[in-house]
């Protein structure tokens, strides 16, 4: 069987191919923001994860900071090796992927990491007892097994293309984490890795605090002190970053561009696959109407509010692959088009009635859409896209909440929603559309079912020819077209302001969970200070 190394990740690769042939805290600085020291940095970001544990997910797309994968992704995200002491090698078919392990690594409490850790971290995830969500991004794996210390073989059902980019999921040790309960032991809250940081305090809704691992392989970081502060509210977050309580922050543009001019600030922004999206939850009598997902989809004018909303820091989007993305199938763009959208619904029996919103049966066009409290972008797209509704007939009220709100609600109200990850369409189309995996927590919030969609979802993931992948998700793409279950609104731009004070820092192309593994803060392992 011949063996060869993976160079690039899918996207790349099929472009190749086909050339040839993604509120308010309490002060979380104690000290280490606005005082001038460069070994510390704290951040602000808007999200926080439910577990440390990337049994559960944490971390599964890289730069966990507390942990490693078997390979990462540098800055133009090329893979590139990490735990493992270079890329893998793939058998002929496809099917099997050898990784030769870094040795001499330790975890931060100073045992040795070994093949034992990786077999252990991805038996544990495939296992249906373990409460991850994103455990079929690993249906591919048919075997995980340890050829002594340091050597590990993956065998797979299928030849999935993308499987090396699946591998920089971050590994758990089998020594702390296979002692405890895998979904409520403390190892979820008080994570042991092999990563450049140590966790040394979470306090839940307002900061994680870390500090550098002497014992790291790749060498101790220069910044020894690292805190993530979680603010939710955009405005509360620029404002703390003014005063210099934060060092960094995720900004919306319209607050990114206040430090444009700002002595000792500098911006960066970062391409990203993270789009907005409204969901059209299918048991919903109104948004589950295909005439009417049809009339959103041409009634919503994307380009205003890419020019209103993001102030030109992104690009509309028509589902999730962006459209310069190699894997864009090209002719699905939406133009806007309000006489279509009436006509759309003239046509289907939506009539409007004295107030101008139409009615069928009996039943009046109009349902609510939720987006989370104290994100501007989502309540400046949930009412763009609801003035924009109205326009063709269709009453949407907008209503903001918590996630713990909003969950309940999702089975029959519209949500605005984000999502996408880089690379290969797999990783974000199966969670989002694939019909088995509607209701699940956040997989396939619309509850799509789409027989069409579901067979060229299979057909993508288990072929190995880049012509047949791309045939499969440009119908994904058209399917989308006939029946929306979504409507997709922008591709956004990742806007982040951090002081001036060290070099080495960068963006990736990042995923929808910005923030927390993503802005220039991913490599903050590598920042050294100014002098």
């Amino acid at each position: 069987m011949t063996a060869r190394s993976i160079r690039v990740p899918a996207a790349a690769a099929l472009a190749t191919a086909l050339s040839i042939g993604a509120a308010a805290c309490s002060n979380p600085g104690s000290g280490a923001a606005g005082n001038g020291t460069k070994d510390s940095a704290v951040v602000g970001i808007a999200y926080e994860p439910d577990s440390l544990s990337p049994l559960l997910g944490y971390g599964k797309d890289g730069n966990s900071k507390i942990f490693d994968g078997l390979l990462t992704f540098d800055d133009e995200m090329q893979l590139k090796p990490a735990l493992a002491a270079e890329l893998p090698k793939v058998g002929g078919d496809g099917r099997t992927y050898t990784y030769t392990l870094r040795q001499g690594v330790k975890f931060s409490d100073g045992k040795p990491f070994t093949s034992k850790d990786v077999v252990f971290t991805y038996r544990t995830i495939l296992d249906k007892k373990t409460n991850n969500a994103s455990r079929t991004e690993l249906d591919a794996i048919k075997d995980v097994k340890a050829a002594g210390d340091h050597t590990v073989v993956f065998t797979l059902k299928y030849p999935y293309t993308p499987f090396a980019e699946r591998t920089v999921l971050p590994i758990a040790p089998e020594h702390v984490a296979g002692k405890q309960d895998v979904n409520s032991g403390a190892f979820t809250t008080k994570p042991v890795g092999t990563g450049p940081y140590v966790l040394t305090n979470w306090s839940k809704g307002e900061k994680l605090s870390f500090k550098s691992n002497p014992g790291y392989w790749g060498g101790e970081p220069k910044v020894k002190k690292f805190t993530m502060a979680i603010i939710k509210d955009d405005d509360v977050r620029a404002t703390r970053l003014r005063t210099g309580d934060l060092d960094g922050a995720i900004l919306p543009p319209n607050l990114a561009k206040t430090f444009k001019d700002e002595a000792g600030r500098k911006s960066y922004a970062a391409k990203s696959f993270d789009y907005r999206t409204v969901t059209l939850p299918t048991d919903n009598k109104v948004a589950g109407d295909t005439h009417v997902r049809r009339a959103l989809d041409v009634a919503v004018d994307r380009q205003a509010m890419v020019d209103q909303i993001l102030e030109g820091a992104g690009k509309p989007a028509y589902g999730p692959v962006p459209t310069d993305s190699p894997w864009f199938a090209k002719g699905t763009e939406r133009e806007h088009d309000l006489a279509a959208a009436k006509k759309i619904l003239d046509e289907a029996g939506w009539k409007p009635g004295k107030d101008g919103i139409r009615a069928k049966d009996g039943v009046r066009a109009a349902f609510p859409l939720w987006y989370l409290s104290g994100d501007k972008l989502r309540q400046d797209h949930a009412l763009a896209y609801a003035s924009d509704a109205k326009k063709a007939g269709i009453d949407i009220r907008t209503q903001a909440g918590t996630w713990e709100v909003i969950m309940p609600r999702m089975k029959q109200d519209a949500v605005l929603a984000g999502g996408g990850a880089p690379g290969d369409p797999d990783f974000d189309q199966y969670s989002l559309l694939q019909s088995t995996l509607a209701g699940d927590g956040f997989n396939n919030m619309a509850r799509y079912d789409n027989p069409a969609v579901d067979k060229a979802l299979k057909d993508g993931r288990r072929s190995g020819e880049p012509a047949e992948r791309k045939a499969a998700y440009d119908t994904v793409q058209r399917e989308l077209v006939k029946n929306p279950g979504y409507t997709f609104l922008t591709h956004i731009d990742h806007l982040y302001v951090v002081d001036d004070k060290w070099i080495g820092l960068s963006t990736q192309i990042e995923p929808h969970d910005h923030g927390l593994a993503s802005g220039p803060w991913w490599n903050v392992e590598d920042w050294i200070p100014k002098k």
